[in-house]
């Protein structure tokens, strides 16, 4: 059995248990070395092999995955963040279902959760914004046309903004283009949930030169909307005293 695994946004202690029990059952252990806190393998078992697959191809990863179920060991292939948001994990399943081998998931905590919890964030609130766009910019791996950073913007809603940190200046101006105020609040979270997480409040048109006061060029999340600067918002209905919900009855209006 293959076990795709989400290793969280970077504490060690933010996988799973379940993430955790697999991490430290496993036979095998294929990790992403330039994302993955190494903490989480200190676990293992003595006799575990363990390979980065920042070293690797797909092809590479696919082998090892092949090899270790002919010798019926347990495989974990440790993702950061939860594998879901560009984990590149289904063309692994691909070949795991075309060669008739078993896999399951278990899911992380994801980076755009760190960054929130990073900066104490509400991404959805009353009156502010109720819808979280997950993108990147185009780079090797192109974006379809029909989500390019301006016409996603025209939204006006959350945005949070992977693999991007090094286009900062263009992504600013796409921003813009689409719709965004220049003063709308932004922020750029390093790391988020590592020892060395930094988060930086600016805003969109500032977004390059804050990210260049602070030396950051990688492995960051751009988060950019209202919400950001977490004030205007209305009041929750749901915990509101004239509320009726299954559980409470509301008290009626004077």
């Amino acid at each position: 059995m293959i076990h795709f695994v989400g290793a969280g946004s970077g504490a060690a202690d933010l996988i799973t248990v379940r993430g955790s029990r697999l991490v430290n059952q496993a036979d095998v252990i294929i990790y992403a070395g330039s994302l993955v806190n190494p903490e989480l393998l200190e676990g293992r078992k003595p006799e575990c092999r363990v390979y980065n697959s920042a070293k690797m191809t797909l092809e590479e990863v696919f082998q090892v995955m092949k090899e270790a179920e002919e010798q019926h060991l347990e495989t974990v292939r440790l993702h950061t963040g939860d594998p879901c948001i560009y984990g590149a994990i289904r063309e692994q399943m691909d070949l795991l279902d075309q060669a008739g081998i078993l896999y399951d998931y278990c899911p992380g905590v994801s980076a755009f959760c760190g960054a929130a919890s990073a900066m104490n964030l509400e991404y959805t609130l009353p009156g502010i914004s109720q819808t979280v766009i997950i993108t990147r910019m185009a780079g090797r791996t192109p974006v379809p046309e029909k989500e390019e950073i301006e016409k996603l913007a025209s939204h006006q809603a959350t945005m949070v903004i992977f693999l991007s940190t090094g286009m900062l200046e263009e992504l600013s101006r796409r921003l813009i283009a689409g719709g965004y105020d220049p003063q709308t609040p932004a922020a750029i979270v390093y790391k988020a949930t590592w020892p060395d997480e930094e988060s930086h409040l600016c805003t969109v048109s500032t977004l390059a030169q804050c990210a260049g006061e602070h030396g950051i060029t990688k492995t960051a999340l751009i988060l950019v909307g209202d919400a950001v600067a977490q004030t205007g918002y209305s009041r929750s209905e749901l915990y509101h005293p004239e509320f009726t919900t299954e559980f409470r009855q509301g008290s009626k209006k004077e």
